[in-house]
């Protein structure tokens, strides 16, 4: 097994990246539009939101570029801006900041560290873009649609992380 912290830059880890981030935003997207949406009211009170990625896009970028959400949308950016951080982006952060610390402390296995970045794009989703960048109420206000981005983007890290385990660790 290799040893090293971080993995090395070849196409094993590029392909890790993009084929572990399809499938972890096909996961993501197909829980927060699909599942969630389907369960509404029988298994939770908070399931039942639809995850609204492309519009918290929009927002954001209409307000870090100065063009306005409705300006960032008629261009579709939200969805560049949305896919772009599920391929490159977070699997890029799960790689070189998140799975090196199951190198430096081995006894932590890769599920808690795929469940940890997890929670913490979860909180850069909700409390950096979200209110800091955007304006919003941290965390949406602590609505529905919070509780399903918190499991939406464990979902999303876990598959990677399996993902990233399978292609490196197995």
């Amino acid at each position: 097994m290799n040893t090293a912290i971080f993995p090395p830059i070849e196409a094993k880890t590029v392909v890790t990246i993009l084929v572990g981030g399809l499938l972890a935003i096909l996961a993501f997207d197909f829980f927060g539009q699909v599942l969630s949406p389907a369960l509404k009211g029988i298994v939770d009170p908070y399931l039942g939101s639809s995850l609204a990625p492309v519009p918290l896009a929009n927002q954001s970028l209409g307000v870090i570029t100065g063009l306005g959400a409705k300006t960032i949308a008629a261009y579709n950016l939200g969805h560049v801006a949305h896919w772009l951080t599920g391929l490159l982006f977070y699997p890029i952060g799960y790689m070189f900041i998140a799975r090196p610390i199951s190198r430096i402390a081995p006894f932590v296995p890769w599920w808690i560290v795929g469940l940890a970045y997890g929670v913490v794009i979860w909180v850069f989703a909700m409390y950096v873009m979200a209110h800091l960048v955007a304006g919003n109420p941290p965390f949406l206000g602590w609505t529905g649609i919070t509780w399903v981005a918190l499991w939406g983007h464990i979902l999303f890290a876990m598959v990677f992380a399996a993902f990233a385990w399978w292609r490196h660790e197995r």
